[in-house]
């Protein structure tokens, strides 16, 4: 079997790899990308935050970005019946970007892939890692091409950026349960979306559904819309039918989504995911390390995907390159510790949003704008600022908050009964 040598193998080639890939051959080593899909493919994950902004520019990326034109995301809404809660990452809490950008991943990791090509780094796409081994002195994969030959690949380091395929996790046995139900995603591209004017019109709005589900709706620059709903198994079955004919209920069944997409035409067929949640047993090993998804995937709410993909590249790719220089580090503290806590703090917000505390803080009327800042930022994909108390303890001060505003509730509810 053949054998190539290189510095780095990097798995994958959406948005963690080619960040880390830019990042890596900028100190000029030697890198193989390697992509199990073909692109452009499609993928979810559409709505990024502005804390992507900072490590796309840092990876020399943010011009390909800019150059599409996608369209540009303010904020988020959220919506339950009459109520509504509009974030303006230009209210932030943290210093940083104020806005960011909604993607068709399709294109978007299309355009990071390729400005990274461009620079020399090498990407074989349909081609898939199917066996590792470990050695004190590298590290050895076997590639399989799309005609079924195989090559071997001897490196000095392994970056897993496979995203949902998560290749090292199930070819190391690294894969753990997550700490979240299983919940299903089902979702499509639409036009017809009748959107809001003006500097409204990018916001994604998350609509909680009257029957205890969620729906986002993405609106992207090409006149298309990423529309989907999130619930627990229990609460498909309400709605029969095809899955085409399922997401057209749900979404037509809330009345916030209906008044928005009651002229929507499907663009492609609806699509689901089912238990979408995972985690893994350790973050890295000798000779390689976990990044982007192919860590921890928690939930589509606050669209922190990309932006931990970001991050996590960025911060593996920095710590890499001081080890291949000959430096010792420490891979817990200086990349497992700080991935974590950005994990941690989404986490945090994901479980405030089932169990309920987030949306009363949301649709509170004794909402306190200092606060709500500080919630912003976190939103805006800020979650490495501990000097913002709902990062440093946010599963103290969300609980806090929630159990005083929903006394002031109580409290004004009486007066008026």
């Amino acid at each position: 079997m053949n054998q190539i040598e290189v510095d780095v193998l990097i798995i994958g080639a959406g948005p963690a790899g080619s960040s880390a890939a830019a990042l890596l051959h900028r100190e000029g080593f030697k890198l193989l990308v390697v992509e199990k899909q073909k692109f452009p493919r499609f993928v979810i994950g559409e709505s990024m935050l502005p804390s992507s902004m900072n490590w796309l520019k840092e990876a020399g990326l943010l011009d390909a970005v800019e150059e599409k034109k996608f369209m540009r995301k303010h904020g988020a809404v959220f919506l339950r019946g009459n109520e509504t809660c509009n974030f303006d990452f230009s209210s932030q809490f943290t210093e940083g970007f104020k806005y960011t950008y909604q993607v068709p991943r399709a294109e978007f990791d299309q355009a990071l892939a390729d400005a990274v090509a461009a620079r020399g780094v090498e990407i074989l796409y349909q081609h898939g890692v199917t066996a590792v081994n470990f050695t004190p002195a590298a590290a050895l994969a076997t590639v399989e091409k799309p005609d079924g030959e195989k090559f071997a690949v001897k490196a000095k380091f392994i970056l897993d950026c496979s995203g949902y395929g998560r290749v090292l996790p199930r070819l190391l046995n690294l894969e753990a349960p997550s700490n979240f139900p299983t919940r299903e995603s089902l979702f499509t591209h639409i036009t017809g979306d009748h959107r809001p004017p003006g500097r409204e019109e990018g916001k994604i709005w998350i609509c909680i559904h009257p029957q205890d589900a969620w729906i986002w709706i993405i609106p992207f620059s090409n006149g298309k819309t990423s529309v989907g709903v999130v619930a627990t198994p229990e609460f498909f079955k309400k709605f029969p039918g095809a899955p085409d004919e399922q997401l057209r209920a749900i979404l037509l069944s809330d009345p916030n989504a209906a008044k928005r997409l009651a002229n929507m035409q499907f663009v492609m067929p609806a699509q689901r995911i089912s238990g979408y949640s995972c985690a893994v047993k350790q973050l890295y090993g000798e000779r390689f390390a976990l990044v982007g998804n192919a860590t921890e995937f928690l939930d589509p709410v606050f669209s922190s995907g990309v932006s931990l993909a970001f991050a996590s590249a960025n911060r593996a790719a920095k710590v890499l390159t001081r080890q291949l220089r000959g430096e010792t580090v420490d891979w817990q503290v200086e990349y497992a510790d700080y991935v974590m806590q950005g994990i941690n703090t989404f986490r945090a917000y994901v479980a405030a949003w089932y169990d309920d505390k987030l949306p009363q803080i949301f649709f509170s009327a004794n909402r306190n704008p200092d606060i709500m800042r500080q919630v912003c930022s976190v939103l805006a994909g800020y979650v490495w600022d501990k000097t913002n108390p709902y990062v440093a303890q946010a599963d103290r001060a969300l609980g806090l908050l929630a159990k005083i505003l929903g006394g002031q509730s109580t409290a004004a509810a009486r007066k008026t009964s």
